[in-house]
């Protein structure tokens, strides 16, 4: 077997044992977003679904996730109408543009979704403008590498009272 061949051998060998995902999580991935299912779930070519790593926003139809929302004084309609916001945001925002995607610890959730960080041709960061425009809330359950920034995106908001935080309807 010649060096080549044993490099080439080397090569695939690695590429068949790592872990799914686990060659995306070293360079951002471009691609083009050509689907928008809701404010926090994007298909983008040719990456597929893309899940916003780090952000909730609320459902279309009234689910278990709601009651967190309720907690913090947000109605059920409040919750609805901040749907249609986030969705409309990014179909206006995003659709049809070229973003870029990084990664976290984690590439893919439990559905097979890329999870990640989404940034815009002009270099700012979805995921963030999202929370500060209060359209969504920081997701608490994992912890990411950008939480406490987001965190103090989602205050900023709540204390604007501005999106989910609107004290009128």
């Amino acid at each position: 077997m010649t060096l080549r061949t044993t490099q080439l051998l080397f090569y695939l060998f690695l590429a068949l044992t790592l872990p799914a995902g686990a060659e995306e999580a070293d360079r951002p991935l471009q691609g083009t977003v050509s689907w928008v299912y809701d404010g926090d779930t994007l298909k983008i070519e040719p990456h597929g679904k893309v899940r916003l790593i780090g952000i909730d926003t609320p459902e279309r139809e009234a689910s278990e996730r709601d009651r967190y929302l309720a907690r913090q004084g947000v109605s059920p309609r409040q919750q609805r109408k901040i749907y249609e916001r986030a969705k409309q945001f990014n179909i206006k925002n995003v659709k049809g543009k070229a973003v870029s995607l990084t990664f976290d610890h984690t590439t893919r959730d439990r559905h097979g979704r890329l999870l990640a960080y989404v940034y815009l041709a002009d270099g700012r960061l979805l995921n963030q403008i999202l929370l500060k425009q209060g359209l969504a809330v920081v997701y608490r359950r994992f912890d990411f590498l950008m939480k406490d920034a987001f965190l103090k995106a989602e205050a900023t908001a709540h204390a604007q009272q501005i999106g989910l935080w609107a004290t009128s309807p």
